[in-house]
């Protein structure tokens, strides 16, 4: 109730400050000269003053008076103008109406959309009510304004740098892994935490800190499945295939019957058969008279070679895009290149073809994974 009271209070102020000059207007005479020819009467004789003081040339001056003298007539006859019009019934009955109008209007589209019955909510109390009738973009904003405060609490990086990873918001998670380290020293999950943080927002390719962060992780847990994955996948990245094929073989021995990171590990021990095998196949990779021509190469002629390559594979997929290896080597081949955004548009490409609940857009999705590359969306 007090809101409407309030509400009315106001709107009613507001009516009549328009109002009572409507109403009044045309009783009160028009004023004998308005504000602008005032001042320009004081620069005039301001102007005389700088004159006679010499801070001034005569001809500056008489081109000043000149253009005020110019302001002067325009403002004096806008004022003759104005005081010579009258006031218009149906105009002032307009103005009144729409005044009117619009209070009601809005009182009646409030009463009908909002909920002038609810209590306030400032963002102070949202964040200070109970975690657990908090949103997720509540609490990160909680934690934010705390670690604003306080940036040398640990635990709060702590917490924070895990929910950054699932939002991804991956470069925020980067930093909030480093500051937990700073500050609360180096665990298995956060140098992991921290490298998965830092391939992601690279596009999927293991950087050298990402990397470092790896081997740190399995100074501290030899046995960590996601360590041990990432650092594989750094080696296939490389082109070391024999590395990446012995990592993955360990970790498949070594891994529980019911360990989800089975699926993964073999299907990139899958891939790394398939690489193998291609160059003896024919037609899946360059010959051996390919190879041994691209180290004669310069350089700049190697590499406009691969880009002649990848270009024709990708090409060809255009073409006839029902080829699962075919877009296995091309998602490959952009990873290598470092070409992330293109790696990532050839999965999409590719499971939109077969479609992602397919056997076959599985398995694409599955071997992007195995390199470190995931959907857009």
């Amino acid at each position: 109730m007090l809101f409407w009271i309030i509400a009315a209070a106001l709107t009613l102020a507001a009516s009549l400050a328009v109002l009572l000059p409507l109403a009044g207007g045309a009783l009160r005479p028009a004023p004998a000269s308005s504000p602008d020819m005032a001042v320009y009467r004081d620069q005039l004789a301001e102007l005389d003053r700088d004159l006679g003081r010499g801070l001034i040339q005569p001809a500056e001056a008489e081109q000043a008076r000149a253009e005020i003298g110019r302001r002067l007539l325009r403002a004096d006859s806008a004022a003759g103008l104005k005081a010579a019009r009258p006031e218009g019934g149906m105009l002032k009955f307009v103005s009144t109406a729409a005044v009117l109008a619009i209070p009601l209007v809005s009182w009646g589209l409030y009463g009908m959309l909002g909920s002038p019955d609810m209590p306030p909510q400032p963002l102070a109390e949202r964040l200070a009510k109970s975690p657990a009738d908090s949103s997720v973009d509540e609490l990160v904003a909680r934690a934010e304004a705390h670690l604003a405060s306080d940036p040398s609490d640990g635990k709060g990086w702590d917490v924070l740098a895990p929910v950054y990873l699932r939002m991804q918001r991956f470069s925020d998670s980067a930093t909030a892994y480093r500051n937990a380290i700073r500050l609360e020293g180096e665990t298995a999950a956060r140098q992991i935490g921290l490298g998965e943080a830092l391939t992601n927002d690279s596009g999927g390719i293991v950087s050298a800190e990402a990397l470092a962060a790896f081997e740190a992780a399995l100074k501290l847990e030899p046995t960590s499945p996601k360590a041990n994955f990432y650092l594989a996948m750094a080696a296939m990245q490389d082109g070391r295939i024999d590395d990446a094929k012995n990592g993955w073989q360990r970790m498949l021995a070594s891994l529980p019957a019911d360990s989800p990171w089975r699926s993964a590990v073999q299907e990139a021990l899958a891939e790394v058969g398939r690489r193998q095998a291609a160059p003896a196949a024919g037609g899946n990779g360059p010959t051996q008279e390919d190879m041994a021509a691209a180290q004669a190469m310069s350089p700049q002629d190697r590499s406009a070679m691969i880009e002649t390559m990848v270009a024709g594979l990708d090409e060809k997929l255009r073409r006839d895009p029902h080829d699962v290896e075919g877009w296995k080597r091309l998602i490959r081949s952009y990873v290598v290149l470092g070409r992330a955004d293109q790696a990532r548009d050839a999965l999409s490409r590719g499971v939109a073809v077969f479609g992602a609940g397919s056997a076959d857009g599985k398995t694409v999705a599955a071997f992007a994974a195995s390199l470190g590359v995931t959907a857009t969306e």
